[in-house]
C-alpha cells in the first residue's frame, strides 16, 4: 500500500502569496513586452503600458505581505503552545 498525502488547510497568507505571484508575473510579462520595442527598433508603447509594468513591484509587495502574515500566524501558534 502507498501512503496518500493528507490535505492540509491553507495557512494564513497563502492566498496573498498566490495573488502576489500572479500580479508579479503579469507585471513581468508587461515589462518584457514594453521593453521589446526598444530592441526591435519599433515605435514605443504609450505611457500606460509602462504603468502596467509597476505591477511587478506591487505583486512582490503583496507576496511579501502574505509571507509576513504566515510568519505572524506561526509565531502566535507556537506561543500559544508553550503555555
Amino acid at each position: 500500500m502507498t501512503a496518500t498525502p493528507q490535505a492540509t488547510a491553507p495557512a494564513p497568507g497563502d492566498g496573498l502569496v498566490r495573488v502576489g505571484a500572479i500580479v508579479f508575473i503579469v507585471g513581468a510579462v508587461a515589462t518584457l513586452v514594453t521593453v521589446a520595442p526598444l530592441f526591435l527598433g519599433t515605435e514605443p508603447f504609450p505611457p500606460v503600458a509602462y504603468a502596467v509594468c509597476m505591477l511587478m513591484g506591487v505583486g512582490f509587495v503583496i507576496a511579501a505581505a502574505g509571507v509576513l502574515r504566515s510568519i505572524a500566524a506561526q509565531r502566535r501558534q507556537a506561543g500559544s503552545g508553550r503555555s
